[in-house]
């Protein structure tokens, strides 16, 4: 089990949300929608933890839209730090982020197309932030205990293991539920990133996806057992300036919120 903040991640604890937009891509939506959230989850009883990247550093073609300004989008997060009393995750990208972003934020994320990256991995390390590593999509999921060693050399040992699908051929990826049991050997928690296992790399200059399985996949994860769900959530998605073909409607999250609840009750045997 891990803490962040206040929340308490592991160990058979009731599912932890990990959600908000793609992108920080204003301070509008951005603080709508994490107190849309908030409603929801206090009202359910779901620890939360608002996620929203400050920058995409890695999109499928050259205009696509890659962030505000770093510092404009760090400032909004910790706006949302403070009006909310949530905890923030977001991504990092190179070295010299890791701790800019650390200053600022509870939970570094490592991109899936990053988790072999030595060096950020040990940066992120070194903040002592807890460290959340998107398994690549490209990894055998034992292979993710590598990412760990590299973040665990810093004494730092609060980790997250995230599964966010696999490339099954071009432009489709898959999600092989064995992949949370595999990842669970090695002690740390369980994240189960059910929107961007959706989406369909490349095909056009952005992105595609098929939302309609969020829910089945989240279902099926929540089954196996996970100690935390990520989703990304946008109130408008068709017009996101990134990920719109795969972020959740936020009018649906809660309905989706109370099915993950009701089968980690299950699960886990809490009322």
């Amino acid at each position: 089990m891990i803490k962040i903040k206040n929340i308490e991640v592991g160990d058979n604890k009731p599912f932890v949300l990990i959600a908000g937009p793609c992108v920080v891509e204003n301070e509008l939506i951005t603080l709508k929608t994490a107190e849309t959230i908030k409603k929801i989850t206090d009202e359910l009883k779901i620890p939360f933890i608002f996620k929203s990247s400050y920058k995409k550093a890695n999109r499928t073609s050259y205009d696509s839209f890659i962030g505000i300004g770093d510092a404009k989008a760090i400032k909004i997060l910790m706006k949302v730090k403070l009006a909310f009393d949530i905890p923030i995750l977001t991504d990092i990208h190179t070295v010299e982020e890791a701790q800019m972003a650390a200053e600022v934020v509870d939970v570094l994320q490592i991109p899936a197309f990053l988790c072999r990256q030595s060096d950020l991995l040990i940066a992120a390390g070194k903040t002592g932030k807890p460290v959340n590593i998107k398994k690549g999509q490209f990894l055998h999921p034992a292979d993710m205990k590598f990412a760990a060693e590299k973040v665990e050399s810093t004494g730092n040992k609060n980790i997250l293991f995230t599964e966010r699908g696999s490339s099954f051929g071009y432009n489709n990826l898959v999600v092989d539920m064995r992949s949370l049991v595999i990842m669970r050997e090695f002690g740390y928690p369980i994240v189960m990133d059910a929107t961007h296992s959706v989406q369909m790399p490349g095909l056009k200059r952005t992105t595609g996806g098929n939302p309609n399985f969020i829910l089945p996949l989240a279902k099926a994860a929540t089954a196996v057992g996970i100690d935390a769900l990520f989703l990304e959530v946008h109130p408008d998605p068709k017009n996101a300036l990134s990920d719109s073909a795969s972020q959740l409607p936020l009018n649906l999250l809660k309905d989706l919120l109370i099915q993950i609840q009701n089968i980690d009750k299950v699960v886990k045997g809490y009322d």
